[in-house]
């Protein structure tokens, strides 16, 4: 949609349209007149209706290995806060054991490969635990070497009203 600068004479809001400006069904341009306030106002809604609708992509960075079982429930818990934080949070570490063995190396590098292509299409990774693995340690090496914003929890995630941020960290990884 493109909000137009200008009205049709005794229209009082602005022209709409998805054509360009030269559409022939537009008044001539002497049949219009210039009208800020109502361009500015057409201008605000759409731009607050754009940012409504933008949640974010972020890739959730906890461990997985050893405990599977609790740092899969973890990584639920993890995933739910950030989709509560209006975010879509990407969690491979939840959908790839699924269907491929953490045992097998083979199929442990492919999911490795595979999470780097899904955190390459993120905005930022927010990193969870209590410890950083090797696993997570060289994802977070790949998101800063990518310079996408890496956010730390600094407490252990005991209590969700707790959880305190700091943007960016890990400088010293």
């Amino acid at each position: 949609m493109n909000i137009d600068k200008f009205n049709s004479e005794g229209c009082g809001s602005p022209v709409e349209t998805s054509q360009p400006l030269a559409e022939k069904h537009r008044p001539s341009r002497e049949a219009r007149h210039y009208d800020p306030t109502s361009y500015e106002a057409m201008t605000n809604v759409a731009k607050a209706d754009k940012q409504s609708a933008f949640r974010p992509l972020v890739y959730i960075c906890s461990p997985f290995s050893g405990d599977t079982e609790r740092n899969s429930e973890q990584a639920r818990k993890y995933s739910r806060f950030a989709y509560e934080q209006n975010t879509i949070p990407v969690t491979p570490h939840l959908l790839y054991p699924q269907f491929m063995n953490d045992e097998n190396q083979k199929e442990r590098a492919d999911a490795m490969h595979f999470n780097y292509v899904l955190l390459g299409k993120c905005n930022e990774m927010w990193v969870f635990g209590d410890v950083i693995s090797k696993g997570m340690a060289h994802e977070i090496g790949i998101a800063k070497k990518r310079q996408q914003t890496v956010s730390v929890n600094i407490h252990s995630w005991k209590a969700v009203e707790n959880w305190h941020w700091i943007i960016p960290v890990l400088k010293s990884m």
